[in-house]
């Protein structure tokens, strides 16, 4: 669309920041959190050494964000939207929607209107791990602030375990191995 945005959504930096808040709470970390963070350095320097122009983003998209009137589509909750990489959308739609194999691959045919490239398809895999690594810590901070709304430390623990699962896969060493090639 070419809109920009003022704001800048930086993955790292906000588990950074996630983490310091956290630093002052009495909530405890999944165990294995800060394994898995060093681990995501390698998706950092991937990520880095392929940069793509970063695009006005959404950045939130749960599936309770998308209102749908039966004539418009509504998208609302627009707070943590900023400049980002797009396919960071892609892969935490993935996951807030449940998607299965065959509607992601859907889902990257009508973005890239046609099959995706193999870095494509690697980042949104990639992106898809990293977005529970993220709201994994913004569960924590909920359920340190006694966030009623939810059972923040099932959300936190279940972000946490499939973000490992996922980075524990070869599929997801050769979707890095294809985003370091570019």
């Amino acid at each position: 669309s070419g809109a920009v945005f003022p704001f800048r959504f930086e993955l790292f930096a906000m588990i950074d920041d996630y983490l310091k808040v956290l630093s002052t709470k009495d909530v405890a970390l999944p165990a294995g959190y800060h394994d898995v963070v060093r681990e995501a350095g390698a998706v950092r320097a991937a990520l880095a050494a392929h940069a793509i122009p970063l695009a006005a983003c959404h950045c939130d998209p749960l599936c309770e964000n998308f209102l749908d009137t039966g004539e418009r589509m509504w998208i609302v909750d627009w707070e943590y939207s900023g400049m980002n990489d797009p396919l960071w959308d892609l892969g935490d739609l993935s996951v807030e929607g449940r998607f299965d194999a065959a509607q992601d691959e859907e889902l990257m045919r009508a973005y890239f209107g046609g099959e995706a490239r193999p870095a494509e398809r690697g980042r949104v895999v990639i992106y898809k791990a990293m977005c529970d690594l993220l709201w994994t810590l913004w569960g924590l901070i909920q359920l340190a602030n006694d966030n009623p709304a939810d059972d923040f430390r099932a959300y936190a623990d279940g972000r946490f375990a499939r973000c490992k699962a996922l980075m524990e896969t070869a599929e997801f060493s050769r979707h890095l191995a294809a985003v370091r090639l570019g």
